[in-house]
């Protein structure tokens, strides 16, 4: 029988560590407890928040619907040939899905070691980090649809992946929960090294032939030497999503400034780094009040203890107005705001 709480503090349940309250809460461990939930036509006219990790979000104020954590588990694996697939359940923990595999020899997922947050919501914001997204090892996912209350697979074209974007937060936001995601992996690497960071660790440790194993050790050292740990300073990760500019803006831009940091994207579009424009207005390691930018990232936004979401988020705009009147460029935020 689900037990749905009433009033409970989501301090413990947001990475960013700031306090609001759900009007109500229920926790899912079984994909037929979204079938009883449901049932009952009180749950089907409420407000909703599906709850993972809670690592890539920003509650500005309590919320007055109903809270639903997602802590279904179980990861299952079937080997053919080379391919190897994965499925997992939406309530596991993201890097103990990647570990399992790195252990196993199973590769695709080392890039994207030590990304907060659970596999459930890794398809709906199509996480990524050094040059390697989501979407390169998905296969599918299974999901739970509110208005017929049956579970329906959502297959790689289905989701309508985009940079930080997918169905799930567009034309399917808010009707269908993620049950479970299966990727498509391979027992023989085929290692992306591209981003540098990663080759100038790898030879700093004297590594020439790395194994899957090597470049997830490197990325979660790298990650750890710029984000902060979200047990002893709340944060987000990456707060704001690199903008993606034509080449005939960037042009421009470029003219202006010309040690802009930049990538090819898809299209013959350039991506710029968020980070970057944010250092250059002077923002990295700024405190302001009880909110502020971590020393190592300015990408990433921070609670030194007490901030509320409302304070993070008036921080956030203030970043982006100084920004855009700096460099005509206008960032978005990649975390998601609950209000």
């Amino acid at each position: 029988m689900l037990q749905i709480q009433e009033n409970v503090s989501l301090g413990n349940f947001n990475t960013f560590g700031v306090e609001a309250n759900a009007r109500y809460f229920v926790e899912i461990n079984r994909k037929e407890d979204l079938t009883e939930l449901f049932l009952d036509p009180q749950w089907r006219q409420a407000e909703l928040l599906v709850l993972g990790g809670g690592s890539n979000m920003l509650l500005v104020s309590d919320f007055g619907g109903l809270v639903i954590r997602m802590n279904i588990r179980g990861i299952e694996h079937r080997i053919s040939h080379t391919d190897v697939y994965i499925e997992a359940g939406a309530g596991e923990v993201w890097n103990d899905l990647v570990n399992f595999c790195v252990l196993r020899g199973y590769a695709g997922l080392e890039n994207l070691s030590l990304i907060p947050g659970s596999v459930g919501a890794s398809p709906i914001q199509n996480i990524g980090a050094y040059g390697v997204e989501l979407q390169d090892v998905f296969h599918s996912c299974c999901a739970f649809e509110l208005a017929t209350g049956t579970f329906t697979t959502f297959t790689k074209a289905d989701c309508h992946f985009g940079y930080r974007e997918s169905i799930f937060k567009s034309e399917l936001k808010g009707q269908v929960i993620i049950t479970s995601v299966k990727f498509h992996l391979s027992t023989i690497p085929n290692l992306n090294l591209k981003y540098g960071a990663i080759e100038q660790e790898l030879q700093h440790r004297g590594i020439t032939e790395p194994t899957i194993k090597d470049v997830s050790q490197v990325v979660a050292h790298i990650r750890v030497s710029k984000l902060p740990d979200p047990t002893t300073i709340g944060n987000a990760g990456s707060f704001f999503k690199n903008p993606v500019i034509s080449q005939t803006e960037f042009d421009m831009l470029e003219a202006a400034f010309p040690d802009v940091v930049h990538y090819p994207a898809a299209e013959g579009r350039i991506k710029l780094a968020a980070g970057w424009l944010i250092e250059q207005c002077g923002w990295k390691g700024k405190v302001v009040g009880n909110t502020g930018t971590w020393k190592n990232q300015s990408l990433v936004l921070v609670n030194h203890g007490g901030a509320t979401g409302q304070e993070v988020y008036s921080f956030s705009s203030t970043i982006i107005d100084s920004v855009y009147a700096k460099f005509g460029v206008l960032l978005q935020r990649e975390v998601n705001i609950i209000s």
